[in-house]
């Protein structure tokens, strides 16, 4: 009833505000939108057409030949699986080291706290250079190693800074009662610190999962074992190299056996890729978004 009533005293100029913004939003949504729909009815249209520029709006002769062939690139299947363990690692192992040492940098009576966690903080503003911690990677033995894709980011100055500013926001009460009842620190840690923290949890989750997935140059700096590579590096050599690609893929093909409307193409094998790298975000992201925005906000603004 109150919402009702509330819609019956809204003002001409409330209606034409309300309007104007939903106009505008949903413009801006479309205008978001419209280029990953675009690439994607390339990737399942007439890819003589694509190749014409003729795709705009609608796919034309729908198939999805160009999936299927880029899945038989020779080392696709492998550099999946690398990009999904570093992501998942990559997200997992950082989120766990990264909310320990924000909870131990938010207690004041944490041994050399003030000096510690100037000194990590020091990092923010400095950095060695690319040959420095190239021969850095190179003393620590992880060239051609998986490993070089985890420890390295193992801890963010940056996500501990929001995960200790969180924990601090959270009462101290829960804690000290916990303490009372006899609670270790690892106790209260795990039963009352980390379930609070959800959501600036899955903020930094969500920054590490980007990154690790769309991660390409430590692979191009690091890595010279081609088992090692991920899809994004391979997406990065195909996409410089897809003329060549195309063709060979072409020419291992039973043409008499295919249309020609199927026929992988340079845009079409482009496209394809690019769509199978974004994909995976796009499905995660919803079901951290509720947490996102909380997170950030509450996790950069003390008070």
């Amino acid at each position: 009833m109150t919402a009702i009533r509330n819609k019956r005293r809204m003002s001409v100029g409330d209606r034409i505000f309300h309007i104007v913004n939903y106009t505008v939003f949903i413009l801006l949504g479309l205008i978001c939108f419209y280029p990953f729909y675009y690439l994607v009815i390339n990737t399942i249209s007439n890819n003589r057409m694509v190749d014409l520029g003729m795709i705009m709006y609608l796919p034309q002769g729908i198939h999805f030949t160009n999936y299927v062939k880029v899945f038989e690139v020779d080392g696709m299947i492998r550099a999946i699986f690398i990009s999904v363990s570093r992501t998942v690692l990559g997200t997992a192992l950082p989120v766990i080291f990264t909310s320990i040492a924000g909870y131990l940098f938010s207690k004041e009576h944490m041994w050399h706290r003030k000096l510690l966690y100037r000194f990590t903080i020091i990092t923010m503003y400095f950095s060695a250079g690319m040959i420095p911690v190239y021969m850095n990677m190179k003393l620590l033995h992880l060239m051609n190693s998986f490993w070089v894709y985890i420890i390295p980011g193992l801890l963010s100055v940056y996500n501990m800074v929001l995960v200790k500013t969180f924990m601090e926001s959270l009462p101290a009460a829960l804690e000290e009662s916990a303490q009372i009842d006899g609670a270790t620190y690892p106790q209260r840690f795990i039963h009352i610190v980390l379930p609070l923290a959800k959501p600036i949890l899955a903020t930094i989750a969500l920054f590490g999962a980007v990154n690790q997935w769309n991660a390409y140059m430590d692979t191009l700096l690091y890595i010279n074992d081609s088992e090692l590579y991920t899809m994004q590096f391979l997406l990065y050599e195909y996409l410089n190299q897809a003329s060549s690609i195309a063709s060979s893929i072409t020419a291992n093909t039973d043409m008499s056996m295919i249309d020609q409307a199927t026929q992988v193409s340079t845009t079409a094998l482009r496209n394809t890729m690019t769509v199978i790298t974004i994909l995976p975000i796009i499905f995660v992201y919803p079901f951290i978004q509720r947490y996102y925005v909380q997170g950030v906000m509450i996790g950069a603004v003390k008070g």
